[in-house]
């Protein structure tokens, strides 16, 4: 389609890897680790810099899975530590980045969200909490932004094989689950279809969800 796309991520030498794979020329490699509020700041700044006018597609898919023991047995820096990089830093970034999506025609922030944020579940507090947050802050930037021009959607990718689900359920065959691949046409269809409302969250394996 053209697009022209900024990676970012902990791993430099994945991202060049992925970058290599894109169609198209343009692309921009930034790593970053959101887990540090300066790195945030400067991957927004890199940004900037990068697209140099208007951002059309902003996707928060960062996450950690952090410690998945009952809230009694887990430390407040621990929480914290999870909160940063899968609540905070989506914040931080995403405000940041306002006056670029701003400044495109049909801008759309897309939030990866959980089934574990909307149950809680045992043993899951400090993941399940940032991902409740998530769905907050899309409803709540969908009300806020709609003056801007900028939708906001919550996708749900369901169980896909990511070294994180491996650590979550290690007990699985990574097979009985769908590579990221089968889940990525989810979110383009998100991205340009602009009948979706601002502020819903839907689940990517949903057949319903493309028709709403």
């Amino acid at each position: 389609e053209g697009a022209r796309v900024a990676l970012t991520a902990r791993d430099a030498g994945l991202l060049r890897r992925v970058c290599l794979a894109l169609p198209g020329k343009g692309h921009a490699v930034i790593p970053a680790d959101l887990a540090s509020p300066g790195q945030v700041a400067r991957l927004a700044g890199q940004t900037k810099a990068w697209c140099g006018g208007a951002l059309d597609i902003l996707v928060n898919n960062a996450s950690v899975l952090g410690p998945l023991r009952p809230c009694v047995e887990i430390r407040a820096e621990e929480f914290a530590a999870v909160l940063q990089v899968n609540l905070i830093a989506v914040f931080d970034l995403t405000t940041r980045l306002i006056p670029l999506l701003e400044s495109s025609r049909h801008a759309v922030i897309l939030n990866v969200t959980s089934s574990a944020g909307r149950v809680g579940r045992a043993s899951w507090g400090p993941y399940s909490a940032s991902k409740f947050g998530i769905e907050s802050l899309t409803q709540t930037w969908a009300e806020e932004l709609a003056p801007r021009g900028i939708r906001t959607v919550a996708i749900n990718p369901g169980g896909t094989r990511t070294r994180m689900r491996a650590e979550a359920h290690p007990e699985e065959d990574p097979k009985s689950v769908p590579p990221p691949e089968e889940v990525a046409n989810a979110f383009l269809a998100a991205a340009i279809q602009q009948s979706l409302k601002s502020g819903s969250s839907f689940d990517a394996r949903d057949p319903g969800w493309q028709t709403a």
